[in-house]
Order: C-alpha cells, then structure tokens, then sequence
C-alpha cells in the first residue's frame, strides 16, 4: 500500500475552473463594456451641452434629420448631429465647435455703426438647402445632388446654385424676402439704440423707411401646449423670421415678451399666439396690464395658431379647431398678413361666497369664451384633476379628448348635477327667469362651444341669428345632462335657449357646485357669480376658410332675409 503512488487531481476540477473564468468574462465584459459606453456618452452630452450654451447659435440636436443632410464643415453625409434653429446650420457632432468658430449666427441688431436701416447684405449659408426651393438666377431647382451644394440666405430664404453664385450678388443688399413686413430688420434695432442713447423717440420716422405696410409680427409660443409642437414651431419661426421676434411664454412671461411693442410705431405691431385657449387668455391679460401702465397705443392686434385640445376661440375667429403641422409655417404667415381685424367682447367674472362679504374678497376672471356650471364643467374639473397627477399622459389631444368622453359617459350614469333649477336662482339684466328642470347653464361670448359646436345657432327649422363676439351681448343656455350635451355636439340636438343679456346674474342657494370659466374649473360653494362687459381687445380673424357650420349657418341668415 506504501509503494502506490496518489491519485492524479481530476482534470474536470480544471474544466470547472476554465468555466467559471469564461463566464465571469462573458458576464462582467459586457457591463464593463457597457458602463463604459454610458460614461463616453455622458461626457460627451456634458460637452455638448457646454458647447451650445456658450455658442451664439441656438443649438438643438437630433438622432434623425427629416431630409437628406450634409455636414456644413466637412462635407459628409449625417443621419444624426445638431442644427441651429435660427439660421438653419446642420453640422456632426465633431464638427460643432469649428462650425461655431467658422459660421456667424442671425445677428438680432448690426456690430456697424451706421444708422441706415437699408444697408443689410445677404447672409448665406451652403448646402441643406429647403425642398423644393428654386435658384433666383436661373429658376431652376437647388440642392438636387448628393451633395453639400448651393446656398440660401437666412433673412429672405432666397437660394441660388453654386455656379450661379457671383461676386455681385454676394455683396447685394438684402431685402428679406416674402415676409419683409413682418420682419423687424437687425438694422431698425440697431437704430433704435441710438436714438435712445440720444434721448430721442421718434420711430414714426425710423419706420417710414421701411414703407406703410410694415406690421411687425411677435411669435409668442407654448411649448407644453396640447401636442408639444410649440418647440419645432418656435424653431421654424426663428428660421423666417429676426429671432428678437420670437418667445417661448415658458421661459419668458407675455408682460415681458410685449414690451418689445413699445420699441415698434403706434398701432403698427401683430402678435400670434401659438397654444390653446389658456395661453391666448393669458397673452389677452397682459395687453390689458400694458393699458393700465398707459401704453394703450403700442397694444397690438393678436393671430391664433392654435395647440390646445378645445380652441373654440381659434375656431370663432377663422384659424380651425387645431393645428397638427398640415400647413407650413410659411403658410401661416401669410395668412396673418392677410387677416383683418376685429373686437372681441371681454367679460368681468365675479364670484362672491355668501356669508363672507365682510371677510373674504370676491373673486374676479376674465371670461372670452363662457361660463358654464354644470356637467361641462364637472367633465373639465375631473380632467383638469388628472392633468395635475400626470401631465405627461395628457399630450394628445385625441387622448384627451376621449378621456373628456369617459367622464360625460359615467355622468350620464351618476347625473351628480341633477335639479340644477332648484338650486340656482338666474337673472338677465336684472329680471329673473324660470327655468325648466336643467342640469347645466351656459353663458357663451363666442359662437363655438365644446370643441367646435355651434351651441346658440341649433339645427333644423329653429336656427338663430349667429351670435356674435362683438356685440356687448352673452347667449344664455341651458342643457339637460351629459347625454344631451353628447347630442348637441353630433347635431342631434338643441339646446334650451334661455336668452341674451348685457349683465347676468347667478346665485347658488346650496349645495357644491362644478364652476368653470375658459377651461379652468373649480368646485364651489353657495355663492353669487355677476358677469359684466370689462373690455374690448383687437383680435385677427382670418376669413380665408369656412367650416360647413359656418357655411350653412351664413346661407340660413340669407335665406331668413330674403324671407323677410
């Protein structure tokens, strides 16, 4: 036993160990390699971002460009990189920082010294040129080669072809194009600051230069407004038009954004306001803090382009129910040139607590569109609560018009807003009326109601003459549930016409009650709301289309007065 020799270590107890060591590789490399990868990219995002927040261009990047794109340094073919949003460059990544040291920006006012507002060149930039754009020399299409090739200038979006280009047309002043009324020129800007280095305020004179039909337009946009196309928009605009013209009311407050109209000539400026009812009530309330500050004569006429979910003041006022990007940017300039204008009735909305009139003051809004208590209301109040837990569910508006039909079905179910008659007390200028057993009123300042119904009008044999925005008169109504409201908006139904009225009062003697003014609802106790005429403000209308509502609605007005 002595003499026989141990037993040779077993070679599976190698095997083992030459697995274990390749499955911690096949394990650990990959989060290695991972964890690595994550760490480049935030280094690279932190650099990026350092980049874009000391460049003069208005930086954005994007993972996918939406047409053929060349790098404007070196040439190549990007699928992915940054743009400047404000004079259209598109560069690699690798690219930026020669990019921001080899190309200026859009200049917002003139580095020169001279005074003259007609002295701007042309400022072009190769390649990338828009689709279906057309060279100025030879009118024949740009940017068709695979290639970077041809140039456009960023004020008046002219192209030419590489071979076109020459010495005189590169020195050429610069007429900034289609949109040159709406354009305030870096130049204008430069002037203005001499004149107020000088004391001086005369910019009638100033703006005689620039011809009678100079109305300079003020973009103020939304950026969280219905579907979150208020960013892309603010980038297309700053792209057509000088960048001082353009806000974000997110990041800088309508009272601010306006004061650029004190720079302009009297009654001369136009706003266009991207986002919903909300954000145009919003910019409204600041054009009436500028009349308290005696600044009525700079207040200018305001456009809609509307991103909300309802926009039925969009709607009254010609500019559709809501804007997906069917039309270009550049269309809906020139439909704000073409628009004229118009007053809009706005109302004082009071809402005084019974039992408190000695401690508690009232509180005040300022209606456009309508006042409504009742299952509207209860609809606008139940969504607004769920808007608040998670805003970021709630940025379609088909989405969010479904949930507004979820909760006006379980109304249907519930009726919370029943015996609305025996509850609430309703006078029209002074005299009271009776009325039936409703769930809802409606006071309405506007012809559309509820996402683009006509509500005052009604269908069939009863039509009423259109009511109107303008006139110093409210529409009273009244509707019998949440189910009547559904059929209202299908044209299946009318509602109880009340009647019309300067002055109207409604006292709730008891109970808990859905309020809602505009969109913004509230639940509220026994109280007394008075509606009054506060003030007028100058809107855009745009004529240049009708909905069908429209159209049968003027044919029966016709129709009436031949009869009579």
């Amino acid at each position: 036993m002595e003499g026989q020799e141990r037993p040779a270590p077993p070679a599976s107890l190698f095997a083992d160990g030459h697995l274990v060591l390749w499955t911690l590789c096949s394990v650990l490399l990959p989060v290695f390699f991972t964890f690595w990868c994550s760490v480049q990219r935030s280094r690279r995002q932190l650099h990026r971002r350092d980049i874009f927040r000391k460049s003069k261009h208005g930086w954005r990047d994007t993972d996918l460009f939406s047409q053929p794109t060349y790098c404007c340094v070196c040439a190549q073919h990007i699928l992915q990189g940054a743009f400047c949003d404000c004079c259209g460059l598109r560069v690699d990544e690798g690219c930026l920082k020669k990019a921001d040291k080899r190309f200026p920006c859009k200049e917002i006012m003139l580095k020169s010294d001279s005074k003259a507002v007609d002295a701007m060149p042309h400022h072009w930039i190769r390649g990338n040129v828009p689709l279906c754009s057309y060279c100025v020399v030879c009118k024949q299409q740009c940017g068709n080669q695979p290639k970077l090739c041809d140039y456009r200038c960023v004020w008046c979006q002219k192209t030419v072809h590489d071979e076109c280009m020459k010495n005189s047309l590169r020195n050429e002043k610069c007429d900034f194009g289609e949109f040159k009324n709406l354009i305030i020129p870096p130049s204008y800007l430069t002037s203005i600051n001499h004149m107020r280095k000088d004391k001086k305020t005369d910019y009638e004179m100033l703006a005689s230069k620039l011809g009678k039909q100079w109305t300079p337009l003020i973009i103020l946009a939304n950026s969280r407004s219905g579907t979150n196309m208020g960013e892309g928009l603010l980038g297309e605009f700053r792209i057509l038009l000088n960048p001082v013209q353009v806000f974000d009311v997110t990041k800088t407050p309508p009272i601010k954004a306006l004061q650029l109209c004190t720079l302009l000539p009297y009654d001369s400026a136009r706003v266009l306001v991207c986002g919903g009812d909300g954000t145009v009530g919003w910019v409204l309330d600041a054009l009436d803090e500028m009349k308290i500050k005696g600044q009525e004569k700079y207040i200018p006429q305001v456009a809609v382009l509307p991103l909300g979910t309802g926009n039925d003041l969009s709607n009254t006022l010609g500019w559709g129910t809501g804007y997906a990007g069917e039309i270009p940017v550049a269309q809906v300039l020139r439909n704000v040139m073409e628009a004229d204008g118009v007053k809009l009735d706005r109302w004082k909305v009071q809402v005084t607590n019974k039992g408190y009139y000695n401690l508690r003051k009232p509180k005040e809004f300022t209606m456009n569109n309508y006042f409504s208590i009742g299952p509207d209301a209860l609809m606008a109040l139940n969504f607004h609560a769920h808007r608040e837990k998670a805003p970021s569910l709630f940025s379609s508006r088909i989405l969010n018009k479904a949930v507004y039909l979820f909760y006006g079905t379980k109304d249907c179910l519930v009726q919370e807003c029943k015996d609305l008659n025996k509850k609430v007390e309703l006078e029209l200028d002074g005299e009271r009326v009776e009325l039936p057993n409703l769930e809802g009123i409606i006071v309405l300042n506007i012809g559309y109601w509820g996402g683009g119904c006509r509500l005052w009008e009604g269908m069939g044999d009863e039509t009423y003459p259109l009511a109107r925005h303008d006139d110093g008169l409210l529409e009273v109504v009244g509707v019998y549930g949440s189910f009547h409201c559904a059929q209202i908006q299908v044209k299946l139904a009318n509602p109880f016409r009340i009647g019309q009225a300067h002055t109207v009062r409604l006292i709730l003697k008891c109970s808990m009650m859905p309020m809602q003014v505009d969109g913004e609802p509230w639940a509220q106790g026994p109280c007394t709301v008075t509606i009054t005429h506060k003030t007028h403000a100058l809107m855009l209308y745009f004529s240049g289309e009708q909905t069908d509502d429209d159209v049968s609605s003027t044919s029966d007005q016709e129709d009436t007065k031949e009869t009579e």
